[in-house]
């Protein structure tokens, strides 16, 4: 029997969403043991949004996490997570929100981003006003374009902003370059370095000027096994974890298996050559063109042509075999932004459905 089977699926409503925990223990181990150094691990919990999911993370000695929001900064402190980074920019509400998590949540060190001088200085007068002092990082820009400074002599002004004010503590730099995107392994290493050369440059500026500088942390899943062999480095990837499609093809020289799979079903044979199944946009992530948004395991020769909110539909061959209640298991492409479209997902061990684990941080509240 395949591994992804159900052994007894016609009870189990659809679409759904099934994790494999002995799957997620090896993708766990393979992490560790590509960087080397369990404390040189700073997963992004982005991916799987569940306490125990993190748990076993934590169990196999992983004690730094990074996250994107303050939910999932929130669920950290409630599994006691010893050091968390939000690797996000906190100013307005969202600022006093991460306020009131670094206080309920005393067992867990917390730190942030900045990226400019006024944001650094709203938070760090935030922060004095609360009674705290936060280490921070500079969040620098090396060519995803999305957030960040680019490196340059604004960056050790900043910097000096930060180690003379009264609300932050300096900490080092944060680099993510998630727009590496060959599949030739030697071609994105290249990238990477040169990309990273400015990261160098900077940290040495900065302890050049006498200035604090403890970590450095670089990079998300594709360029995991570049900054994984840069001892000074803290990796932080996260799709690791359950992984999907699209990093299998963009990363084919990392040893993670998938161990998320999607579950829908057969639920209408509009023509000869069409089959409609349950897995609409609501289900699965959909931001990539059609043909790229899940990738079947017990199935071929169908070909996505239109998508809904409730409903996928395939074009097959006249003649086919397939019928209405037929269950399809297929690997999503992008596993992140999936998650965040289930309210929970089920545990399977050994053919069978075992528990469920909620994703807790796919709210945007939970308590705070």
């Amino acid at each position: 029997m395949a591994w992804y089977y159900l052994l007894s699926p016609s009870s189990l409503d659809t679409p759904a969403l099934f994790v494999f925990p002995d799957r997620l223990k090896r993708n766990i181990q393979t992490a560790i043991k590509m960087v080397g150094d369990v404390n040189r691990l700073r997963p992004h919990v982005k991916t799987n949004k569940s306490a125990e999911a993190i748990q076993l993370m934590i169990d196999a000695g992983i004690t730094k996490f990074k996250c994107a929001t303050i939910a999932e900064a929130e669920l950290l402190g409630m599994v006691k997570a010893k050091d968390v980074v939000l690797a996000y920019q906190p100013l307005g509400p969202k600022l006093d929100r991460f306020i009131q998590v670094i206080k309920k949540y005393t067992d867990t060190k917390y730190s942030c981003l900045t990226d400019n001088s006024s944001a650094a200085e709203e938070q760090s007068k935030t922060f004095e006003a609360a009674g705290l002092k936060v280490p921070v990082y500079i969040d620098l820009n090396v060519g995803m374009n999305r957030t960040g400074i680019k490196p340059g002599p604004e960056v050790l002004k900043l910097y000096k902003q930060i180690t003379d004010s009264k609300g932050l503590q300096p900490m080092g730099l944060h680099a993510y370059d998630g727009h590496l995107r060959s599949n030739d392994i030697n071609e994105r290493t290249k990238q990477c370095d040169e990309g990273f050369k400015e990261v160098e440059k900077m940290a040495a500026a900065i302890r050049a000027m006498g200035l604090p500088l403890q970590t450095i942390i670089a990079g998300g899943s594709p360029a995991f096994p570049i900054h994984a062999k840069r001892k000074e480095v803290e990796c932080s990837p996260g799709t690791f974890i359950y992984w999907d499609k699209g990093y299998s093809d963009l990363c084919p020289e990392q040893d993670f298996l998938p161990a998320a799979v999607l579950v829908t079903r057969v639920i209408s044979l509009p023509s000869s050559t069409r089959i409609c199944t349950d897995l609409g946009h609501k289900s699965v992530a959909a931001e990539n063109e059609i043909g790229k948004r899940i990738s079947f395991l017990n199935v071929e020769g169908l070909t996505p042509v239109g998508q809904s909110e409730e409903h996928l539909v395939l074009e097959t061959k006249e003649g086919h075999n397939f019928k209405t209640g037929d269950i399809f298991y297929g690997i999503p492409y992008h596993i992140c932004p999936t998650v965040a479209l289930y309210e929970k997902v089920y545990t399977v061990e050994n053919g069978e459905v075992s528990g469920s684990w909620r994703n807790v941080a796919r709210d945007r509240v939970i308590t705070i």
